[in-house]
């Protein structure tokens, strides 16, 4: 998947982190640890400051990645319904018989 920067806002605002640089929209490659495995996201959408390089992510975008990244992913919602197994040579029990 591919982000089109176009879609990211263009205009630019002062670092909260360093105050000299500019927050700026640019789409990079994104690194997380998923247990013992470093995940790479290329295309990942960022705000990056120009001077001290810090970055702010889009929370749509991390929280779409924490649905894909979840190790449930894929897996049914539903719990699956415990049945009762009858024993072979099972018979119902009988009804008792009316007297008239």
């Amino acid at each position: 998947m591919t982000v089109d920067e176009t879609l990211l806002p263009i205009e630019p605002y002062p670092c909260p982190e360093c105050f000299a640089g500019l927050v700026r929209p640019r789409v990079i490659t994104y690194f997380t640890w998923l247990g013992q495995e470093l995940i790479t996201v290329p295309n990942f959408p960022a705000w990056v400051c120009d001077v001290c390089g810090k970055r702010e992510y889009d929370e749509q975008a991390i929280a779409w990645l924490n649905i894909l990244l979840d190790p449930n992913a894929g897996k049914s919602t539903f719990k699956k319904r415990k049945t009762h197994l009858r024993a072979k040579n099972h018979t119902p029990p009988q009804r008792p018989a009316l007297d008239s």
